[in-house]
């Protein structure tokens, strides 16, 4: 299964690729798409052409975003709102299932820490990835969430089939 991780931000756009292979996990790609344009509409417009571009390339079988937190600057906010809008509407538009993480939920995964750092979240993808080296923050962020989502459909499959060996037995 090709899963898409994706960091939503208006000016960077991270994403990354993985894929389970038996116990590993296999780096597929990664990058960040930049926003361009004078006004958000362009901007948002621009971020919406550069993923859909990525999704029709590589054709995930699923997508993860990250959750957005609520800061202090009401304004910023509710602009990562309107980009993270777009992460989740393009792989929705491919048919797409696409599950959302908080960032304390994603560290906690791939660092083992819910309140990580960003270098440790790039240092522990760079290990689970057999040292690939991510196109900068925002994909390390996007591989660490694919990573995150990757290990919870593991977990999902192996707790619906002890639940259905449990019923077949009662």
């Amino acid at each position: 299964m090709l899963v898409l991780g994706i960091d939503p931000g208006l000016r960077n756009m991270g994403w990354g690729l993985v894929q389970k292979s038996g116990s590993k996990l296999l780096h597929m790609g990664n990058g960040v798409c930049h926003s361009s344009g004078d006004d958000l509409a362009s901007r948002l417009l621009s971020l919406h052409q550069q993923l859909t571009e990525i999704v029709a390339r590589f054709k995930p079988d699923t997508a993860a975003v990250e959750q957005t937190f609520v800061n202090s600057n009401g304004a910023a906010t509710l602009k990562l709102g309107q980009a993270r809008a777009i992460a989740l509407l393009v792989p929705a538009q491919y048919g797409l299932t696409v599950a959302e993480y908080a960032p304390n939920t994603i560290k906690k995964v791939v660092v083992g820490v819910g309140h990580a750092q960003k270098e440790q979240v790039a240092h522990m993808v760079k290990t689970l990835l057999g040292g690939v080296v991510p196109s900068g923050p925002d994909a390390a962020d996007a591989l660490a969430i694919a990573i995150c989502h990757t290990h919870h459909m593991q977990f999902s499959a192996r707790l619906d089939a002890a639940l259905a060996k449990a019923e077949a037995k009662s």
